[in-house]
Protein backbone atom coordinates (compact mmCIF):
# COMPACT_ATOMS: atom_id res chain seq x y z
CA UNK A 1 0.00 0.00 0.00
CA UNK A 2 1.10 3.42 -0.63
CA UNK A 3 0.69 7.24 0.25
CA UNK A 4 -1.75 7.47 -3.13
CA UNK A 5 -3.50 4.55 -1.73
CA UNK A 6 -4.44 6.50 1.62
CA UNK A 7 -5.34 10.24 -0.23
CA UNK A 8 -7.53 8.44 -2.58
CA UNK A 9 -9.98 6.91 0.21
CA UNK A 10 -9.36 10.02 2.85
CA UNK A 11 -10.30 12.57 -0.24
CA UNK A 12 -8.77 15.61 -1.16
CA UNK A 13 -9.89 17.76 1.55
CA UNK A 14 -6.67 19.87 2.42
CA UNK A 15 -6.48 22.81 5.09
CA UNK A 16 -3.71 25.57 4.46
CA UNK A 17 -2.86 29.06 6.25
CA UNK A 18 -0.43 31.65 5.39
CA UNK A 19 2.64 31.90 7.55
CA UNK A 20 1.46 35.91 8.65
CA UNK A 21 -2.10 34.28 9.64
CA UNK A 22 -2.48 35.32 13.22
CA UNK A 23 -1.59 32.39 15.33
CA UNK A 24 -5.30 32.81 17.16
CA UNK A 25 -6.84 32.43 13.52
CA UNK A 26 -5.06 29.27 12.85
CA UNK A 27 -6.36 28.11 16.12
CA UNK A 28 -9.90 28.24 15.55
CA UNK A 29 -10.12 26.62 11.98
CA UNK A 30 -8.11 24.12 13.42
CA UNK A 31 -10.83 23.69 16.11
CA UNK A 32 -13.81 24.34 13.87
CA UNK A 33 -12.73 21.45 10.92
CA UNK A 34 -11.81 19.53 13.79
CA UNK A 35 -7.88 18.44 12.66
CA UNK A 36 -4.60 18.75 14.28
CA UNK A 37 -2.43 20.22 11.45
CA UNK A 38 -2.60 23.40 8.70
CA UNK A 39 0.16 23.18 6.15
CA UNK A 40 1.82 26.91 5.88
CA UNK A 41 1.33 28.33 2.13
CA UNK A 42 3.40 31.04 0.94
CA UNK A 43 1.16 31.57 -2.42
CA UNK A 44 1.77 28.17 -3.91
CA UNK A 45 4.95 26.82 -1.99
CA UNK A 46 4.75 24.79 0.90
CA UNK A 47 6.77 26.46 3.84
CA UNK A 48 6.07 24.54 6.85
CA UNK A 49 3.37 23.12 9.12
CA UNK A 50 1.57 23.86 12.21
CA UNK A 51 0.51 21.25 14.38
CA UNK A 52 -1.43 21.07 17.93
CA UNK A 53 2.25 20.76 19.28
CA UNK A 54 3.29 23.59 17.92
CA UNK A 55 0.69 25.19 19.14
CA UNK A 56 0.61 23.67 22.44
CA UNK A 57 4.19 24.80 22.71
CA UNK A 58 3.61 28.54 21.45
CA UNK A 59 0.89 28.84 24.49
CA UNK A 60 2.92 26.97 27.44
CA UNK A 61 6.28 29.93 26.28
CA UNK A 62 3.41 32.91 26.14
CA UNK A 63 1.95 31.82 29.33
CA UNK A 64 -1.73 31.17 27.87
CA UNK A 65 -2.05 34.01 25.40
CA UNK A 66 -1.39 33.74 21.35
CA UNK A 67 -2.06 37.32 21.22
CA UNK A 68 -0.31 38.76 18.02
CA UNK A 69 2.00 35.66 17.30
CA UNK A 70 1.84 34.55 14.10
CA UNK A 71 1.40 31.10 12.31
CA UNK A 72 5.15 31.86 10.89
CA UNK A 73 6.79 32.81 14.47
CA UNK A 74 5.79 29.18 15.73
CA UNK A 75 5.13 26.83 12.37
CA UNK A 76 7.69 23.83 12.07
CA UNK A 77 9.71 25.41 8.67
CA UNK A 78 11.16 21.95 8.34
CA UNK A 79 8.82 18.80 8.57
CA UNK A 80 9.25 15.30 7.24
CA UNK A 81 7.37 14.94 3.85
CA UNK A 82 6.20 11.89 1.75
CA UNK A 83 5.04 11.17 -2.09
CA UNK A 84 2.55 9.83 -3.10
CA UNK A 85 4.33 6.94 -4.17
CA UNK A 86 6.10 6.39 -0.77
CA UNK A 87 5.29 3.17 0.84
CA UNK A 88 3.08 2.96 3.79
CA UNK A 89 5.55 1.13 6.24
CA UNK A 90 8.14 3.56 5.62
CA UNK A 91 5.64 6.23 6.51
CA UNK A 92 5.06 4.36 9.67
CA UNK A 93 8.74 3.79 10.19
CA UNK A 94 9.65 8.35 9.77
CA UNK A 95 6.26 8.92 11.70
CA UNK A 96 7.80 6.87 14.71
CA UNK A 97 11.39 7.68 14.23
CA UNK A 98 10.68 11.01 14.64
CA UNK A 99 7.48 11.45 16.32
CA UNK A 100 5.47 12.82 13.33
CA UNK A 101 1.89 12.67 13.91
CA UNK A 102 1.23 14.64 10.60
CA UNK A 103 3.17 14.27 6.72
CA UNK A 104 2.64 16.77 3.80
CA UNK A 105 2.56 14.86 0.44
CA UNK A 106 4.57 16.85 -2.28
CA UNK A 107 4.79 15.74 -5.71
CA UNK A 108 6.57 17.30 -7.81
CA UNK A 109 6.86 19.95 -6.18
CA UNK A 110 3.02 20.39 -5.09
CA UNK A 111 0.96 20.22 -2.47
CA UNK A 112 -1.21 16.59 -2.76
CA UNK A 113 -2.58 15.95 0.66
CA UNK A 114 -1.62 15.22 4.63
CA UNK A 115 -1.42 12.29 6.01
CA UNK A 116 -1.36 11.73 9.55
CA UNK A 117 -0.45 8.73 11.84
CA UNK A 118 -4.67 8.31 12.47
CA UNK A 119 -4.97 7.18 8.32
CA UNK A 120 -1.92 5.28 8.03
CA UNK A 121 -3.29 3.30 11.46
CA UNK A 122 -6.51 2.93 9.97
CA UNK A 123 -5.23 2.21 6.47
CA UNK A 124 -3.19 -0.94 8.16
CA UNK A 125 -6.15 -1.96 10.28
CA UNK A 126 -8.68 -2.28 6.91
CA UNK A 127 -6.27 -4.04 5.32
CA UNK A 128 -5.65 -6.58 8.14
CA UNK A 129 -9.26 -6.83 8.26
CA UNK A 130 -9.36 -7.42 4.63
CA UNK A 131 -6.65 -10.13 4.71
CA UNK A 132 -8.54 -11.86 7.72
CA UNK A 133 -11.76 -12.10 6.05
CA UNK A 134 -10.24 -13.81 3.10
CA UNK A 135 -7.65 -15.94 5.03
CA UNK A 136 -11.75 -17.04 7.17
CA UNK A 137 -13.16 -17.42 3.62
CA UNK A 138 -10.49 -19.86 2.28
CA UNK A 139 -10.73 -21.90 5.28
CA UNK A 140 -14.19 -22.05 5.63
CA UNK A 141 -13.82 -23.38 1.78
CA UNK A 142 -11.66 -25.60 1.89
CA UNK A 143 -12.18 -28.70 -0.06
CA UNK A 144 -13.55 -31.69 1.27
CA UNK A 145 -10.76 -33.92 -0.73
CA UNK A 146 -8.54 -32.58 1.14
CA UNK A 147 -9.54 -33.43 4.55
CA UNK A 148 -10.61 -37.35 3.30
CA UNK A 149 -7.28 -37.88 2.40
CA UNK A 150 -5.06 -36.38 5.39
CA UNK A 151 -5.20 -39.24 7.95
Amino acid sequence: MKVCDILRVKGSTLFTVAPDTALQTAVLVMSEHDIGSLVVMEYDKPVGILTFREVIAALAKHHGKLNDLKVKSVMNAKPLTCNMGTEIDEVRRMMLVDHARYLPVIDQKMLMGVISFYDVAKSVVEAQDFENTMLKAYIRDWPEEAEKASP
